[in-house]
């Protein structure tokens, strides 16, 4: 897709929506929601995934009949192991994407309200309650 195209495109989408054509508004509530989403899918997945050996008696039941079938001379004992081992890569994969995802909105969100605070209390007017008003502000950009 040429450069052109994206921006026409854009130009498009933000004229439906009725948008000025920023490219990224991100609300407290958005990253708490999509930190929450990454931490419940974690958990979830955590719970319920028969990641390599994890069982209660220290081996998961895939694992345990993948065993059973290559100590019975069963080809697919062999071939069973070795989709566990990749599913169980793949699975802790994605665990760790989320649990990463789930910290760094939650660090971010925490960042971003602590930033907004020290903004609000740096900008508050003479009376201390009320926002410096744009005429005093525009005085900084000049």
């Amino acid at each position: 897709m040429a450069w052109s195209e994206w921006e026409r495109l854009k130009g498009e989408a933000a004229a439906r929506q009725g948008r000025d054509g920023s490219d990224l508004r991100v609300h407290q509530d958005d990253l708490g929601a999509v930190g929450h989403e990454a931490f419940v899918l974690h958990e979830g997945l955590r719970g319920v995934a028969d990641v390599g050996c994890d069982g209660a008696d220290g081996e998961g039941v895939t694992w345990r009949a993948a065993t059973v079938l290559r100590a019975s001379g069963f080809a697919t004992g062999g071939a069973l192991a070795t989709t566990l081992e990749t599913w169980s890569a793949q699975v802790r994969t994605v665990l760790q994407a989320a649990a990463h995802i789930s910290n760094h909105l939650d660090h971010s969100r925490k960042s971003h309200a602590r930033d907004d605070a020290e903004i609000a209390a740096v900008l508050t007017g003479p009376d201390g309650s009320s926002a410096v008003p744009v005429s005093v502000l525009a005085t900084y950009f000049r």
